[in-house]
């Protein structure tokens, strides 16, 4: 009767089973992300109005008070637009903006023009005066004039005080004037809708309260737009933002991707189509100073990219990733780097330990080549970069030290782990940690680093798997740290409803490092206890 296989053959059969399986995974995500997406068409590639701030170049942001954009940047950006666009929507007087009316109506568009507020007096005046000198002087291209943006949602202003402005403006000019907020700010404030010719709202499914994913965004949409046109009959009501990012991190089931937005932008239009209703699309170009405000996404919601380069047609399928070959190129590069380091000063019977250190350095491949994907949008200056980069070196280098352990015990050698690669187990365990408690408190802007954790987390359980039991107890930091990294993540999943698979996949990770280091130590008390029985017993 043959003897049932020993738990040190099973464990090695899981190990290879994870090993393949991380290598298919790294290729398919790739390849999947390459792949065209049908989507429905848009009725036209035109659309009626995109808000517009030329803010784009590297450095340039409207934070900046000394920033300002020339009349020939405008000039081009209008040009451009006009082809594609009836009306643009702009936000602030100065930095060069107030020439956007003049400019515009050249090329035959309408502007809805923006008077920021904020809660500055004296700057607020500043803005307004130049808005109403404005107006005055181009009556004819302006749609309307909107005094002041989101101010009662970031709690600059109160209503009242917003009503003054209001009336300000109004009696100053012979222009419809409006205010634009978040929809659910218009419902807790319906005072002002005396105050304005028209209500704006902004509506953007992905940074709900309660993100809608896309498949439902329109209708949600359509209900939000009827619900607001109820509370205030007899008022037109226009919607003065919604879109979609192309890039970031998912709020639940709301995942920031080129093909969503896509999705979302030309299911808008569709359904824009069949309604009598103003609306405005947020935006023309992509922002990178938002980035700094509003996490990775803030920067992604143009419909060209910040090089003004059209980021997906109207028609057709889209592509999310078109040089989805550069992953499994990563990959193959990655693995072709842990053979000759693998076996270097090695002495194998066979090529297990080759096959190894390839399915190893090809899923490692693979996920570096995620985070890098996700370092390049998201990415903001030289020391962003630099301590990304240097975190995936770590990365890699932690990897291929455990790679090394990992293809001899697969390949039948025993030796002890390299003291490098223990002690920087405790250093994982402290920025995995560190990071989970950023995402738990602030998290709300900040993306999931999956490629660069999957490296170490994975190594380390394998490392675990293949070990004799004969575990040494954690250091203290160790066990304190394992018991914080499933709870944090826990706290992730559930702050994203349980609905965001990559949050899940950030549990499973925290997992994979902090389990090994709670059954190492539950072994050595247990054997203590075991010990401190015995000797009683004698």
């Amino acid at each position: 009767m043959p003897s049932a296989p020993s738990p040190m053959y099973r464990r090695h059969g899981l190990a290879w089973l994870l090993l393949v399986a991380l290598a298919l995974l790294g290729a398919y995500w790739w390849w999947a992300i390459g792949r065209p997406v049908a989507l429905p068409d848009a009725p036209s590639a035109r659309i009626a109005c995109v808000s517009y701030a030329p803010f784009r170049g590297n450095g340039e942001t409207p934070l900046d008070p000394n920033a300002f954009i020339s009349p020939q940047r405008i000039d081009s950006d209008l040009r451009a637009l006009s082809q594609r666009f009836d009306c643009v929507r702009t936000y602030s007087q100065g930095q060069g903006l107030s020439a956007v009316p003049e400019i515009a109506g050249r090329y035959g568009m309408k502007v809805l023009m923006g008077i920021w507020l904020r809660g500055d007096a004296q700057s607020n005046e500043e803005q307004i005066q130049l808005g109403i000198a404005t107006a005055r002087k181009y009556p004819q291209v302006l749609r309307g004039v909107i005094v002041g943006n989101e101010v009662l949602l970031r709690g600059e202003l109160s209503s009242a005080q917003l009503a003054g402005y209001l009336h300000e403006v109004r009696a100053a000019i012979n222009v419809p004037v409006t205010y634009a907020d978040v929809w659910e700010f218009w419902l807790r404030h319906p005072e002002l809708a005396s105050s304005v010719d028209f209500i704006t709202i902004h509506i953007l499914p992905y940074w709900e309260d309660r993100p809608v994913p896309p498949e439902g965004a329109v209708q949600h949409v359509a209900d939000v737009y009827a619900k607001v046109q109820q509370a205030f009959p007899g008022q037109q009501v226009m919607i003065g933002e919604t879109g979609w990012p192309s890039a970031g991190r998912a709020r639940q089931a709301a995942n920031a991707t080129l093909v969503n937005e896509a999705r979302y932008l030309r299911e808008f239009l569709r359904y824009a189509a069949t309604v009598q209703m103003p609306y405005n699309v947020i935006e023309a170009f992509d922002q990178p100073w938002k980035r700094e405000q509003e996490g990775t996404a803030g920067g992604y919601w143009g419909i060209f990219d910040r090089y003004a380069q059209p980021k997906f047609s109207m028609v057709g399928p889209v592509t999310e990733e078109p040089r989805w070959w550069a992953g499994w190129l990563a990959g193959l590069i990655a693995a072709g780097l842990f053979v000759p380091i693998g076996c270097w000063r090695r002495r194998w019977q066979g090529g297990r330990g080759i096959a190894a250190l390839a399915l190893m350095g090809f899923a490692s491949g693979c996920a570096l080549a995620w985070q890098f994907r996700q370092m390049w949008f998201a990415g903001r200056d030289l020391w962003e970069w630099t301590v990304s980069l240097s975190v995936c070196a770590l990365a890699l280098v932690t990897m291929l030290l455990l790679a090394r352990w990992i293809a001899a015990r697969l390949a039948g050698v025993a030796q002890q782990l390299s003291a490098p690669a223990a002690w920087l187990r405790m250093a994982w365990l402290f920025v995995l940690t560190y990071y989970g408690l950023l995402l738990v408190f602030d998290g709300r802007y900040r993306d999931l680093p999956l490629g660069l954790f999957e490296l170490p987390c994975v190594g380390y359980a394998l490392v675990a798997l293949l070990s004799e039991r004969s575990a040494s107890m954690p250091r203290l930091e160790e066990r304190l740290m394992a018991i914080c990294l499933p709870l944090l993540a826990a706290v992730v999943v559930l702050q994203e409803s349980a609905l965001t698979p990559v949050a899940w996949l950030w549990l499973g990770l925290n997992l994979l490092l902090a389990l090994p280091v709670l059954f190492a130590w539950w072994r050595v008390r247990q054997g203590l206890q075991a010990q401190q029985a015995q000797a009683t017993d004698e």
